[in-house]
This record gives C-alpha cells, structure tokens and sequence, in this order.
C-alpha cells in the first residue's frame, strides 16, 4: 500500500482549487437511474468512490463516460438491464445504497446489498428501508440483501425520521420524484448536498419544496427529463485545507470557497484565533497568532460542525493552548485518529463520544497508520506542523475523498511526496 512522506515545520502561502463535492455527486450519480435522457454533471471531482459508483451503474445497464480528465460525467439510463446492485462493488461504498430509491422508482424492483465504506461505526440503513416503505415499498432482507419491490409503483407519502440521515433523505427525496401523489419528508436532513440534489432533480423535471429546511415537500411526476448540472464545491475538502494554513501558518486562498457551506466550522477557526476572509475568489486564511487557541467542538447534522471534520479540526486543537474538549454526537468509534495522533506526541484522552485535547507546543514527526478516510488527511495535516518526518502509511481510504492532496499542498510550500508500494 502506498504511503505519505511529510516533512513538517514550513509555512504555507498560496492558492489551493476546491474540487466538486464528493458526496454530493455520489448522490447526483444515480439520479441517472431516474430517466431515459441523458444526465451530465460537469465539476465532478477525480476519486476512486467515483469511479466505484460509476461500476456499480453501468453493472445495472447505464452509461457512464468521463470527458474533460473527469471533471465532465456523461451518464445514460436509457436501456437499463438490470436491478441488481452487486455485494461485490456495494461492499466497497457506503453510498451504493442509494441506487436503491431510484431503481424503485424507475423498475419498481431492486435487489441490492448492504454496503461497505469506512470502519467508523454503526450506519444502519434502516431509515432508507423504513423511508421507502411509506411510499409503498415492500422490503425483505436475505442473505446480505435488500430484495425491494413495488408492483404497482411508488405512491406519495408521509415521512419522518426518528434521527436525521442524509443518505436515508437522499434516497427517499430521489423516489418520490417518480411517486404518485405528495410525499412529505419530515426532519430531514438539511446539509448541502441535499439542496445540490434537489436543484437537480428539479431541473430534470421534479417537482420539489424546501430543501435545505427541515420538511421537503416532493410532487411526484410521471416522467424526469434530462439535464447539466454543476456539481457543488466540497465543503469537506474545504474545510480541510483551511486546517492547513491554520495549523503550519502562512496564508492560504482556498479557490471557490464560500462560508455558507462552513459556516460553523469558520466560526470555531476564528475562535481559535484564525483569521477567515471571505472573497469574491474564495476564503482566505491566515493564523493570527504562533498557536491556535483551544476551543471545544461538537459534532452536528448541518448546519453544524461537521462530523466529516472532526479529525482535521483535532489536528489544529494538538497543538493549542489550553484543553479543548471534541464531543463526536453523529458516529461512535471516530476517534481511531487519536492513537495516531499521541504517537506523534499529542496528549489526547478519549473516553466514549468524548477526547480531551491538551494542546502541546508541537508535535513530533513518526511513522503512523490512517484508519479511514478522514483520519489519512488529519495526519497529514498533522506532519504538515510537526518537527521532523511523517510517514502516514495505509493512505488508500485518502483517494476515496481527496483528489492530489500532494499536488495541491505542495504547490504552496509543503514538502510532501506519495511512496508507491512495490
């Protein structure tokens, strides 16, 4: 497995481009499934849960064409073959569960397994199962399997989640374009990437109110159009590279940057003691002082902090004056970072949902290992403002997420390089 050598210790200043967001366009990808024209999504980002999610829809009879080095994805639905989403390619990305909604919707059948991803605790999807089901779906589960089918089609209903869930709001949001009657989405999720979907899905014909509120109202219509649309910037990966000024100094313009779509993680920076200016460009960041300040962060649905940026956020807090306290209230088990993170000299204590953070002058260089997708990336941050090397081994689940993070780094000032396994 390929590994990441950082050298730590120098100022970043420069410019970094924010690619399109990747959960949002591994939502966007299977509303192909929801029509016979064709969908084009332009600003896609270059990462492997794409080119997974691209698999997984031509195994069911779409075409999927990447133009333009990928940023351009040029999808098809039109002679569909099958509804059968594979253990195989699903095992690999939590987010196949959601050709789920749109099979039903378009086939009214669909098999399909129950989804891999990051190690990061429990992620049932019983919401999306329960979802569909009050818009008339019959769910069976053998053998690994969602067996799903509605004979007679989809039909409007009401809907409201116990908890809120992106994907479950995602999957329902996609079927109900294609149900008969009203369905009413009730404590739904309200982040992004539901809005970018929506403005999709409207302007592939759907009938839609209120995403990005609580309670999405969805007029079911008999047939989706096709469309382009731009794929939404990556608040996750914005939010990161943000982290990265604040934690080496130096000052950083994060190209197509919007504070909207992290408002309450710019809040938590400038707490800190991190300058963030919003430009016609991007955001601009700058530390204002030689430490961080220690705040304390709770992870929330959006318009929260999000939990996506736990582990980077950590990174900064290592080496803050003061104790800052981390509370992680969406997954249990992501603070496996945090071992990682005391090998290099961070004074951590974790105990249930909760880590304590006594920030230390600064960290030491070592060999550590990344446990999933975020935790690659706040160790990499975390070498980007230690003393001496970082070697952060097992770094597959980094290109799930982050498209040339030594590309985009490097252009600034860091010193990192990717080691190929032999």
């Amino acid at each position: 497995m390929d590994s990441i050598i950082v050298t730590g210790g120098r100022e970043l200043n420069g410019q970094i481009p924010i690619a399109g967001a990747k959960n949002a366009c591994l939502t966007l990808m299977p509303a192909t499934l929801l029509s016979e024209e064709p969908l084009t999504l332009t600003n896609a980002p270059r990462l492997a849960d794409i080119r997974t999610m691209t698999t997984l829809l031509q195994s069911l009879g779409a075409e999927v064409t990447a133009l333009n080095e990928g940023r351009v994805l040029a999808m098809s639905s039109h002679d569909m073959t099958g509804h059968l989403a594979h253990y195989d390619i699903v095992r690999k990305m939590r987010a196949s569960i959601l050709v789920l909604g749109p099979l039903l919707a378009r086939m009214g059948q669909a098999v399909v397994s129950l989804p891999g991803g990051c190690a990061i605790g429990a992620r049932p999807v019983d919401l999306h199962l329960r979802g569909l089901e009050a818009l008339g779906a019959e769910m069976d589960l053998r053998e690994g399997y969602v067996h799903a089918r509605a004979p007679r089609g989809l039909r409007g209903g009401e809907v409201e989640f116990p908890i809120v869930s992106v994907g479950a709001t995602e999957n329902v949001l996609m079927a109900a374009t294609l149900a008969r009657g009203t369905t009413v989405i009730r404590n739904a999720a309200q982040e992004p990437e539901i809005v970018d979907l929506a403005r999709c899905l409207r302007a592939m014909g759907a009938r839609i109110e209120g995403e990005g509120t609580p309670t999405i109202v969805v007029e079911g219509v008999d047939r989706l159009r096709g469309a382009t649309h731009p794929v939404v910037i990556d608040r996750i990966e914005l939010g990161t590279y943000m982290l990265a000024p604040a934690i080496t100094g130096g000052e950083v313009l994060c190209l197509g940057g919007r504070r909207d779509l992290v408002g309450a993680f710019c809040d938590k920076l400038e707490e800190a003691g991190i300058d963030v200016r919003e430009e016609p460009e991007g955001l601009r960041v700058r530390r204002n002082r030689d430490r961080a300040r220690a705040v304390s962060v709770e992870t929330a649905p959006f318009p929260g902090f999000p939990t996506d940026l736990q582990a980077q956020m950590m990174a900064l807090l290592a080496t803050a004056e003061g104790v800052s306290v981390l509370e992680e209230r969406i997954f249990e088990n992501r603070f496996m970072h945090a071992p990682e993170l005391v090998r290099m000299g961070a004074d951590i204590e974790v105990h249930g949902g909760t880590a304590t953070v006594t920030g230390v002058e600064r960290l030491r260089g070592a060999p550590v290992m990344a446990t999933d997708l975020r935790a690659s990336v706040s160790l990499i941050l975390a070498g980007l403002g230690a003393e001496g090397e970082t070697i952060v081994n097992r770094v597959y689940h980094l290109d799930r997420g982050y498209e040339r993070v030594e590309e985009k780094l490097g252009a600034c000032g860091a010193k990192i390089e990717r080691v190929k396994a032999d």
